[in-house]
């Protein structure tokens, strides 16, 4: 039993994943104490009433506008890339990977129409995917979010790249 879960520590850098869902975290509390809850998927569609928002002061102003999208390239990476422990050309793979997915999203809030008539109807029925439709219609592309997509993809592979030291040397 011992070695499998020396197996299992190898294979994964826990140090990327916990940075990584560390900071998706705070960009979770954007959304919960920032953003009105009709405005967010994952409040709005909730069971409870998890929403913060005009209960707690405003606490990431401005930068709340675009920090949830540098916050969510910026975790996704390091959780992908901790959970397949990957070196630096993996690394870098991730980041661009990443980098893509998160910049084709906010481009296509700028392509509504087309984006839209794209969109399988059997999404519908789909948790997560059923708001894929309301996702572009009622986002908006904002330039300042794409740089961030940017910033965080970058922050990111330095990230890795320094935590991947770091696990060499204390293995």
């Amino acid at each position: 039993m011992g070695e499998r879960n020396t197996i299992i520590e190898s294979s994964v850098n826990c140090r990327q994943i916990c940075i990584g869902a560390a900071t998706l975290f705070i960009g979770t509390l954007v959304y919960l104490i920032d953003r009105p809850p009709d405005h967010t998927y994952f409040v709005y569609s909730n069971l409870f009433d998890i929403s913060l928002h005009n209960t707690l002061p405003n606490i990431f102003g401005i930068i709340g506008n675009s920090l949830p999208t540098l916050i969510h390239v910026f975790s996704f990476i390091l959780i992908t890339a901790g959970l397949l422990s990957c070196q630096r050309r993996g690394c870098l793979i991730i980041c661009v990977s990443w980098f893509i997915i998160d910049s084709a999203f906010e481009l296509g809030q700028g392509f509504k129409p087309l984006i839209v008539k794209i969109i399988p109807e059997w999404f519908a029925g789909i948790p997560f995917l059923e708001n894929t439709e309301n996702y572009f219609l009622h986002g908006t592309f904002d330039l300042n979010d794409l740089v961030c997509v940017l910033l965080g993809s970058i922050m990111a592979y330095f990230v890795l790249l320094t935590t991947n030291r770091i696990e060499k040397v204390s293995s």
